[in-house]
């Protein structure tokens, strides 16, 4: 069963009604660690050897956190610019993350309709993580579309449990070795149809 590590980054996550819900119903799954960031490090000062040996034990690296401006909380992005060091993460003796899976777990108070080339952002949420993917590529890693939950400032109780449910079996499939093809148009791992026969 592959190890699946959450690195979450939400600097009021007590205020987050949707990553609550979300972070609740998988942290007790097996076989994953969900890691606060802001928990772990509130003063940002960021243990990068023990970022690495968390990143060394796990196969599955999710990078959960709220799309704050096209982006990520601060955190994270130091997170990223500290742990993944040349010739560690990347670079011509950069191997530690090869051919592990990565992708983005994110919550957008804007909906899928505001995310497209005639919405008011313009872009989609794909080309808005563009720096992610190119992270992951350039690590060596394999990186799938994300896991979006968006609207979420008008999301029904009932809509956001069907979010929180998918968000586990994603999780699930991901440990039993769910493969994507870089090539097909899935825009979001919400969309796979894996997920409609579970």
């Amino acid at each position: 069963m592959k190890k699946t590590l959450v690195l979450f980054s939400h600097p009021r996550f007590e205020k987050s009604r949707v990553n609550l819900s979300l972070i609740n119903h998988i942290k007790d799954k097996k076989h994953v660690t969900v890691h606060d960031l802001y928990e772990q490090y509130p003063d940002f000062n960021i243990d990068v050897n023990a970022e690495k040996k968390l990143l060394n034990e796990h196969d599955i690296i999710i990078w959960h956190h709220p799309f704050y401006w096209y982006s990520c909380p601060p955190l994270m992005k130091q997170w990223l610019d500290m742990v993944l060091e040349f010739n560690w993460a990347y670079g011509p003796e950069g191997k530690a993350l090869q051919n592990k899976v990565c992708l983005n777990v994110i919550t957008t108070g804007g909906s899928k309709e505001v995310y497209c080339s005639e919405g008011y952002n313009s872009f989609t949420i794909r080309q808005f993580l563009r720096p992610f993917e190119q992270t992951a590529i350039l690590c060596g890693m394999n990186y799938y579309p994300p896991f979006a939950v968006m609207g979420t400032h008008n999301l029904s109780d009932d809509a956001l449990h069907d979010y929180k449910i998918n968000y586990g079996n994603v999780i699930d499939l991901l440990q039993a070795d769910l493969k994507i093809n870089s090539n097909e148009s899935t825009s979001f791992l919400n969309d796979i149809p894996q997920l409609k026969t579970l």
